[in-house]
């Protein structure tokens, strides 16, 4: 299928802004939504709207169907062992909370060891320092290589036999890098410990099998993969999950409410209390359907050329560094000599460019790049190399009128 049909199918992408067409290079924030996943949800709540598991009309039995038949795709796709493994929450923020609230502050004592890297989005720091603040435990960072990377030697010598936990991002929202979760996870295990991993970039633009990868817990986001806003999936190997506690209580959750004392439903519902969200998981649903037709090993290496193609484009550029290895997922993170990121994506949104500038709720990243901010062009299937060209001529734009300013 050409760009052009591609195109087609995500109406958003139809329209002009500032007086030029739009170039849309911010799908690591979220990516737009195909027509297939908006008619989803609109037919969800023209015809089938009723809540789910509790009613046993027509429209109730609809529902429930169509929200179940979400989480079976959700299994697939990521080749979990079990729908019971798979939890669907508002988001990848509320996954990992989940894991830090019902799991590590449970079985984490003083003393032990929650590694992390220094990549990690604020998401993915933040739920284990109040682990660690609450149950004593200490954090521990994996030293990254200057090409922002980390090594296995590096994860074997940050990781130890007080390791109890292990929480990384598959794809750095920043950087690009791609982790080796498979050998991080071999790792963590061989010293006893439970490997969390973000991946929130990472199930948008490649094939992740739970299997192969033989992570513990694994969080991503709807939005970011052509799905809606508001909901994502929590996935975690059953007996962690049996084992974990419910951070949310009340209605569909339980199975026996007394006076003093209640009981909870199995996996997966024992996580998912109060009405669930069921537009999201169907419109989540159709977005897998559409990714699964152009395949996520095709889509990778689409979105891993752009990003080739815009690190050659960008390094002919004067006074333009660009962060991160060579080799990465698809997206290019740069900064102009003596020009703001803010002032630079400004300028390249009256050219009809969306770029991402700001510190990408990575600041402790930042400071390891010595930056305040950056600015952040990220790919997805609906863009092509002729958004790099365009994006080149902003920058080129940006640094003339800056320079004349200066």
């Amino acid at each position: 299928m050409t760009i052009k049909a591609i195109r087609e199918q995500f109406p958003i992408l139809n329209q002009e802004v500032n007086g030029h067409p739009l170039v849309y290079l911010d799908s690591a924030a979220t990516s737009q939504k195909p027509i297939s996943v908006i008619e989803s949800m609109e037919a969800y709540y023209k015809q089938h709207n009723s809540n789910v598991h509790r009613g046993v009309h027509t429209l109730g039995t609809r529902a429930t169907d169509q929200y179940e038949g979400a989480r079976d795709k959700v299994k697939n796709f990521i080749h979990a062992s079990s729908t019971e493994e798979i939890i669907f929450t508002r988001g990848t923020t509320t996954s990992l909370n989940t894991v830090a609230y019902g799991y590590a502050r449970h079985v984490l004592q003083e003393g032990d060891e929650i590694v992390l890297t220094e990549m990690e989005h604020h998401s993915n720091i933040i739920p284990w320092q109040q682990a660690a603040k609450y149950t004593g435990a200490k954090l521990k960072y994996i030293p990254m290589e200057a090409d922002g990377t980390i090594t296995l030697d590096a994860v074997c010598s940050t990781v130890s036999e007080n390791t109890k936990m292990v929480a990384v991002t598959h794809v750095s929202n920043v950087l690009g890098t791609i982790n080796p979760i498979k050998e991080i996870a071999q790792i963590a295990h061989e010293n006893g410990a439970v490997i969390v991993v973000d991946g929130a970039q990472s199930v948008p633009h490649m094939q992740v099998d739970m299997q192969d990868l033989d992570c513990d817990f694994y969080a991503f986001s709807g939005h970011k993969m052509c799905g809606p806003t508001g909901v994502g999936v929590l996935y975690g190997k059953k007996a962690l999950l049996e084992e974990m506690e419910p951070v949310e209580f009340g209605g569909e959750m339980i199975d026996f409410v007394g006076l003093y004392d209640s009981t909870w439903k199995e996996l997966p519902w024992k996580f998912e209390g109060g009405t669930p969200i069921i537009a999201g998981a169907i419109g989540l649903g159709a977005a897998i359907d559409f990714l699964s037709d152009f395949g996520m090993d095709n889509i990778l290496e689409h979105e891993q050329q752009i990003a080739q193609y815009a690190q050659e484009k960008l390094s002919e550029i004067d006074g333009l560094t660009i962060f991160g290895p060579k080799e990465r997922g698809g997206l290019v993170t740069f900064n102009i000599e003596g020009v703001h990121p803010h002032d630079t994506a400004t300028v390249l949104d009256a050219e009809g460019i969306a770029v991402r500038a700001g510190h990408h709720c990575a600041q402790p990243l930042m400071k390891w790049l010595d930056v305040t901010a950056t600015a952040r062009a990220s790919f997805y299937l609906y863009n092509d190399e002729s958004d790099v060209d365009r994006l080149v001529e902003g920058i080129q734009r940006a640094k003339e009128y800056f320079g004349d300013v200066i």
